[in-house]
């Protein structure tokens, strides 16, 4: 039942609580990135209180026909003092000049960070700006007998993101935490098809780059008393939704045991077309096992699909990558893994480039412009090599590992600038 069953109606989650929002189950690409097999759905959401009526969301503009008409089954525009965005993504926030022309005397409530998000994303429609209130957490809206307290939840997964509680019902409204791509009419957990995949694939690609996020997140939700979730896409969560919350603090903590819990993990992955460049990653991982307190592991990507090493990467302290250059590039593989570490954060973690190569030699500099664009600290000068490396050339190779190793353990010594010379 993906799209049948539905009314043009809107559907009530509990007393003046209601679902107004759209279906798309033909969707199959999200944001380029994100594959979805049956669809998504555009959540968006309405509380009723003794004083008037928020809108909490609103559904990507082409859909925007089908949330008007089940908004207005449950509330008159007259009635609406109060608009919330927890999230300023197109697929929320389409509908959302319509609905402040329909609406003029509303308030818009959204995080800090959303403000010069808003302003942009009414720029082309022109007119008068709405009355805005940003908002932190524990800052709150009555809407009489019924009180909307804010989550400030930022990065999960824009800067911009919060969620809104409504107290007195046990009400969570999420925006993109616990919501996942899956189009099912039945609209409730307890009632939909199984999708245990796309909850987690959802948030391995969404969420998983924002873990400390998540986890910061977590400590806000998890004191909340919950009877349900609703999140900006997918099933709405009203069958053990703690369970839920759970499941994202498992997926948030490390999943690697660690056996080397006293040393500093050190990851080298290369790939070599004659053999070259492994001499080099071994004489690599040689010097810095030589310092102490740093456990290296060699990995050939010849022999591993770049996807398995996800959770190594992220649990690890520094990555260094060796590559031969072919065609002025760094090979296949290589970009294969690092493609991946868009996936996990990797910010600050240390990195490093070397191989060998023929004419050229781009590949270790090419690596290292894309370790910096991660964000990672790359304090050493790739290694290039040409052709095969004599004993003085994996020396070299031995010093660079010794000194990533002495960066990881906190040993590097401070480089001491003579002014003098760079006058």
């Amino acid at each position: 039942m993906p799209a049948a069953g539905l009314t043009k109606h809107a559907v009530e989650l509990a007393p003046g609580v209601h679902w107004v929002g759209a279906l798309d189950p033909h969707l199959r690409s999200f944001d380029i990135i994100l594959k979805t097999a049956n669809g998504t759905t555009y959540n968006s959401y309405v509380v009723r209180g003794e004083h008037g009526v928020a809108v909490i969301d609103t559904v990507k503009e082409n859909f925007a026909d089908i949330f008007f008409e089940r908004l207005e089954s449950v509330a008159r525009y007259d009635e609406i003092t109060t608009i919330v965005l927890n999230h300023l993504e197109p697929d929320h926030s389409g509908a959302l000049p319509e609905l402040l022309k329909r609406a003029p005397q509303a308030k818009v409530y959204l995080s800090s960070r959303a403000q010069m998000m808003l302003k942009a994303l009414l720029k082309p429609s022109g007119g008068k700006p709405p009355e805005y209130i940003p908002v932190t957490t524990d800052d709150e809206v009555d809407l009489g007998g019924r009180t909307l307290r804010f989550l400030h939840t930022p990065y999960l997964h824009w800067p911009d993101t919060q969620c809104t509680y409504l107290v007195e019902d046990g009400l969570l409204f999420t925006g993109d935490i616990f919501g996942c791509h899956f189009c099912d009419a039945r609209l409730f957990n307890d009632r939909v098809g199984d999708f245990r995949f796309s909850f987690e694939y959802y948030y391995a690609h969404i969420m998983r780059p924002f873990r400390e996020n998540v986890l910061d997140a977590l400590a806000l939700i998890e004191p909340l008393a919950l009877k349900l979730i609703a999140p900006a896409h997918g099933p709405i969560l009203r069958h053990s939704p703690r369970d839920y919350v759970q499941r994202y603090r498992e997926l948030a903590m490390p999943r690697l045991f660690n056996e080397a819990r006293s040393e500093k993990t050190l990851i080298v992955f290369y790939i070599s077309a004659y053999g070259n460049t492994r001499r080099m990653a071994e004489a690599l991982a040689a010097g810095a096992e030589a310092i102490g307190g740093v456990r290296v592991s060699l990995y050939d990507l010849e022999g591993g699909e770049s996807g398995i090493f996800t959770d190594l990467i992220e649990e690890a302290d520094g990555l260094a990558f060796g590559s031969p250059t072919i065609n002025a590039d760094a090979v296949k593989p290589i970009w294969d893994v690092l493609s991946s570490l868009t996936t996990v954060n990797i910010k600050g973690k240390l990195g490093a480039a070397f191989g060998s190569y023929g004419w050229s030699g781009e590949a270790v500099r090419l690596i290292e412009d894309r370790l910096r664009g991660l964000k990672m600290r790359v304090p050493l000068e790739g290694l290039r090599i040409k052709l095969v490396p004599d004993s003085n050339e994996l020396e070299q190779c031995r010093s660079l590992g010794e000194n990533l190793a002495r960066h990881l353990t906190g040993r590097m010594e401070n480089r001491v600038v003579d002014m003098a010379s760079l006058a």
